[in-house]
């Protein structure tokens, strides 16, 4: 048994708004929270009609104001996009509006197309350089400042919010053992190189002042539904929303299809199967096989999911199965 976590992107479904949509997570925070998950997190995505989480702090704050005690965070902030001093002042903000319960994961990706990139960023290969150095100045600004120190995060001096690394990559594994950090793997859209990823950081992790030993947080799309069939159903969602991405077609989050003959060609069925190679999605019993292996061969600490459903009610239907699997550790605090 592990701790379970959500990945929210604030699906902005087809046939609503994105008021509806950050409602939506609102909801989701809150039955979360009430199952016993540990954590809720948001990812920052640029330039996408179909998520509303591109002002991550904000969208953090606002599920933060819905709940008491579960885990919020990033998942993640793309730091290259911010100065460190911002997401300093943003998370000290956070961390002093709801005190122990803030996360910060950080990613180097742009999380959107080259174009509105080089319009947040405006220097990419500056931005992507710096990240190892612009993560050491964030945990500087964020802890006890040193006497010679002539700039101040505030909020965010000694709010020490605890960092933690993602990536999809092995410099993101090297990068996390190095600076002795939690590793969140993107295994849910990003598989090929997991098994590689953890096993570099676990050799190669440097004890750090915040962390004595490796941990590990690996990532799966989950749908969960009292039948396989519906669950699949429920799932077209997705696959639908990877093919767009794949042809750059941008639009609100799908409504699930009878079937996704005739959506996508051959090649392109292969290669979201592939993307999406572990995805739990079906019946409870179906979810608590294939998870039980993927959490056997990974040796996880922790497991995050990403539950995309259209329909919000099916959405946290989901959330209540999945947290009634014996792989799931309910955080009793928050569960009581």
């Amino acid at each position: 048994m592990i701790p379970f976590s959500i990945l929210d992107l604030s699906p902005v479904p087809e046939g609503a708004t994105v008021r509806d949509a950050l409602q939506q997570s609102s909801r989701l925070a809150q039955k979360a929270e009430a199952l016993g998950y540990n954590r809720l997190w948001l990812a920052e995505h640029h330039g996408m009609p179909g998520i509303a989480s591109a002002a991550t702090s904000i969208v953090i704050g606002h599920v933060g104001a819905a709940t008491s005690r579960i885990r919020i965070g990033s998942g993640g902030v793309m730091l290259p996009n911010h100065s460190p001093l911002v997401i300093a002042e943003q998370f000290g903000t956070l961390e002093a509006l709801f005190p122990g319960r803030v996360d910060l994961g950080l990613g180097r990706a742009p999380g959107t197309d080259m174009r509105t990139a080089r319009a947040l960023r405006r220097n990419l290969d500056a931005g992507a350089e710096n990240f190892p150095h612009d993560i050491v100045e964030l945990q500087r600004l964020l802890g006890k400042p040193s006497e010679e120190q002539a700039i101040l995060a505030v909020p965010g001096t000694e709010a020490n919010v605890p960092v933690w690394l993602l990536g999809s990559s092995l410099y993101s594994a090297h990068l996390a053992a190095a600076l002795g950090l939690p590793y969140a793997f993107a295994s849910h859209f990003a598989p090929d190189m997991l098994f590689d990823a953890i096993a570099i950081y676990r050799e190669r992790f440097q004890p750090s002042p915040t962390l004595a030993k490796p941990y590990v947080m690996v990532g799966v799309m989950g749908v969960a539904a009292e039948t396989d069939a519906e669950a699949a159903h429920l799932f077209t969602s997705a696959q639908q929303q990877f093919v767009n991405l794949r042809r750059n077609v941008r639009g609100r989050f799908p409504r699930p299809l009878a079937s996704m003959d005739g959506f996508w060609s051959d090649m392109e069925r292969i290669n979201v199967e592939h993307t999406l190679r572990f995805a739990a999605v079906g019946s409870p019993k179906t979810i608590e096989e294939k998870l039980g292996a993927f959490l056997s061969e990974t040796g996880a600490d922790e497991l995050i999911i990403s539950m995309p459903v259209h329909d919000i009610e099916k959405r946290l239907a989901s959330a209540e199965l999945f947290a009634g699997l014996s792989l799931m550790q309910p955080v009793l605090a928050q569960a009581a």
